[in-house]
């Protein structure tokens, strides 16, 4: 049975027994989500927070709806601690601090018919499209037609989209070949 223990640097480590676990008598020793529910019950919160947070690909929190909640989900998370025999500085995971999600792997694609496709196919034309030739053909808005190249297309469908300005001051959006 895997034996965990914590220590004042909210440090958690696996060990193969209870034996392996009693070489560090400073540091609190549970095997069941129960005990870490007992030893939990005495922590802060914040403490429960600093835990999860330092746990290597999990999400931060502020904080847990419930203490049961916290200590279910850092259960969940050691689970995948194999069992070592000293204990080890916490893993660091990718910190997406931008708020932008990952791109994915496979783009979107518009259907036949759609308001999507009808975009795409003006945009292919050789001198591409003007702005008002876009809200014409849509019935939507100059910002919402902007906001759509920006993210249907750009973003999500990962199109080129290259935008021009003619002598006149009227804007046109054309594919990128």
């Amino acid at each position: 049975m895997t034996t965990f223990t914590i220590d004042s640097h909210n440090n958690i480590t696996a060990f193969g027994s209870t034996k392996e676990a009693k070489d560090n008598p400073q540091a609190e020793r549970f095997t069941s989500p129960k005990e870490l529910g007992r030893l939990a019950e005495n922590w802060p919160g914040s403490r429960l927070v600093e835990i999860w947070n330092a746990l290597p690909g999990q999400k931060p929190v502020k904080k847990f709806t419930s203490r049961l909640a916290a200590v279910t989900r850092i259960w969940k998370a050691i689970q995948n601690l194999a069992p070592h025999h000293t204990p080890q500085a916490p893993r660091v995971g990718p910190n997406n601090k931008s708020g932008k999600r990952a791109h994915r792997a496979r783009r979107a694609t518009a259907r036949r018919g759609s308001k999507t496709a009808q975009v795409v196919e003006l945009l292919k034309r050789p001198h591409g499209v003007t702005l008002k030739d876009l809200m014409a053909a849509t019935e939507w808005q100059a910002h919402s037609v902007r906001g759509f190249i920006s993210g249907a297309l750009r973003k999500k469908m990962g199109l080129a989209v290259e935008s021009t300005k003619s002598s006149d001051g009227e804007r046109s959006y054309s594919i990128k070949a």
